[in-house]
């Protein structure tokens, strides 16, 4: 039997699994004693809550007229002083409070909050649900960031307006230039706006772990105040995730409670180093770190765009949880774009179609790239499988091609492996040089030849010439990396046979050898 070769497969900390795979997912489970309770509840909170609710709006609504009444919400905006200022910080957040007890909420309020002088920003964490508005109603009513749509809903826009918000417009390019100048020019203006209340995990999350925060409320460089927001309740029936219960199903389940529990604790506010002036990602982690040490829970790089992802994965039928990447992260340290990724994943998909749970095994693995199972192929499938389960999800699928197979092909290496067929050296390969090495190498049958053979032959010419091959390449990036292992395969046999007492099985390998698999393989990724 050959002996095989041994190799490490040292993996960078930042690219290994977060702590949390999924903060996407609202997995309260409903056993039939629980959905019984809420019936016998709701059959006489619900109704009683909801003319209470009806009562306190129609209060509101009259009220949020007069206070917005003639005051512009764009141009040259001046802050809300006087009256106005007085019955939005106490008649409308009055109000506010009455509409929450309402719905049943029972508000414990921890720490001290401090003006916008000392703190012009109060950084929310973290975003799980709709509810999340009573923070504004505690916090006496600061300015928000919103979309420029929400003043046109019917009547909750009017209280919209009452905050003076940060508006955001889809449909303007400028947006998020002019959106951070707003929130930049309200933060420096020495206490003459209200502060400015950001959500900066951007997305709702079931409260596992805080996300990757959102740099628009660290640009300014301005002392944060972060505030924690807690639903310490036995039955979860207010976490609004991309994966779970309906907003009106968990309307209904929160209105069918006795009383749902909502802690909001101000932390003392975080002054931002000169370094942090500089660099707002740092500043941003910096403060997401503080917070979650006070919640006790994990920091993982989730971010909206894994949100992009598992929608694009559910539309592969994919499961959604196969979407999530720690999009921030990867597309940073391997320089990809959205498009790329999305890219990559509906080709994951094409060879994960077949397969339960949007995982790959070595054996449709093998399927996909039409190759029986053979040592190249396990050995590429160990570099692609990084945490060693047997499997290959989308996050390892995405790491390994851009780490391993994009670097394969560089055109000398193509060139190489172009050469390896071409026996004869005519610059073109014939059918029977390109079986006669994948029968030999990879143990390729005829029939899986002639397919992929035909493939690579795009203009149908009867042989393969090396633009064609290179093209190939391109877009299939795991045949250049599964020729380049074959040929490293070879080497490494070359070299047992000549020095055999050199290299154990016992995992002991000449620094010569752990060079040439560290350069070659990447396998430090």
């Amino acid at each position: 039997m050959p002996p095989q070769r041994v190799f490490a497969l040292p993996r960078q900390q930042s690219l290994l699994l977060p702590a949390v795979i999924n903060p996407f997912v609202q997995d309260t489970k409903l056993t039939k004693a629980t959905v019984i309770k809420c019936v016998l509840l709701g059959i006489f909170l619900v109704p009683i809550r909801a003319i209470l609710m009806s009562l306190v709006l129609m209060v509101t609504w009259p009220v949020a007229v007069i206070i917005t009444f003639k005051h512009p919400l764009k141009g040259a905006v001046e802050p809300m002083t006087g009256w106005r200022r007085f019955m939005c910080r106490n008649v409308m957040a009055a109000l506010g409070r009455a509409y929450y007890f309402c719905m049943g909420f029972r508000v414990v309020v921890k720490g001290k909050q401090v003006g916008s002088s000392e703190a012009p920003i109060l950084a929310v964490a973290p975003h799980s649900t709709f509810f999340d508005g009573i923070v504004c109603i505690v916090a006496g009513l600061p300015s928000t960031v919103s979309r420029v749509e929400n003043l046109a809903t019917p009547i909750f826009g009017r209280f919209v307006r009452c905050l003076q918000p940060v508006l955001v417009s889809r449909k303007d390019p400028d947006s998020r230039k002019n959106t951070i100048q707003e929130i930049d020019s309200r933060a420096k203006s020495g206490g003459h706006w209200p502060q400015v209340l950001i959500f900066p995990e951007g997305t709702c999350t079931n409260r596992s772990c805080l996300i990757t925060f959102k740099q628009g409320a660290f640009i300014p460089g301005v002392p944060v105040q972060p505030v924690l927001m807690k639903y310490p309740n036995k039955l979860d029936t207010v976490s609004w995730t991309w994966q779970g219960f309906s907003s009106r199903t968990l309307l209904l389940l929160t209105l069918s409670q006795l009383y749902t529990t909502v802690e909001i604790e101000f932390l003392p506010p975080y002054i931002p180093t000169e370094e942090d002036k500089k660099t707002p990602a740092l500043f941003a982690s910096r403060v997401r770190g503080t917070m979650a040490r006070a919640l006790g829970v994990p920091v993982t790089d989730h971010t909206y765009e894994d949100c992009r992802l598992m929608i694009s994965a559910g539309e592969l039928t994919l499961p959604m949880e196969a979407g999530l990447v720690e999009f921030t992260k990867i597309s940073r340290k391997l320089n990809l774009k959205w498009d790329n990724v999305k890219k990559e994943l509906e080709g994951f998909a094409a060879m994960a179609s077949s397969c339960k749970g949007g995982r790959i095994t070595i054996d449709e693995f093998a399927r996909f790239l039409k190759l029986p199972v053979s040592p190249p192929l396990e050995e590429l499938f160990a570099l692609f499988d990084r945490d060693g389960d047997g499997t290959i999800d989308f996050r390892e699928y995405v790491i390994g091609v851009t780490i391993l197979c994009r670097p394969a092909n560089t055109e000398d290496v193509l060139r190489m492996a172009f050469q390896l067929f071409d026996t004869d050296e005519d610059e073109r390969i014939t059918r029977e040089e390109f079986t006669a090495l994948l029968r030999s190498a990879l143990g390729v049958s005829d029939l899986n030849m002639a397919k992929l053979f035909k493939e690579i032959d795009a203009d149908g010419s009867g042989f393969i010439t090396f633009n064609e091959f290179q093209a190939f390449a391109t877009t299939h990036p795991e045949y250049a990396k599964l020729f380049t292992t074959y040929l490293e395969l070879q080497r490494y046999q070359a070299i047992q046979e000549a020095r055999p007492g050199d290299l154990e099985l016992s995992g002991q390998t000449s620094s010569e050898d752990q060079q040439e698999d560290g350069a070659s393989d990447k396998k430090d990724d």
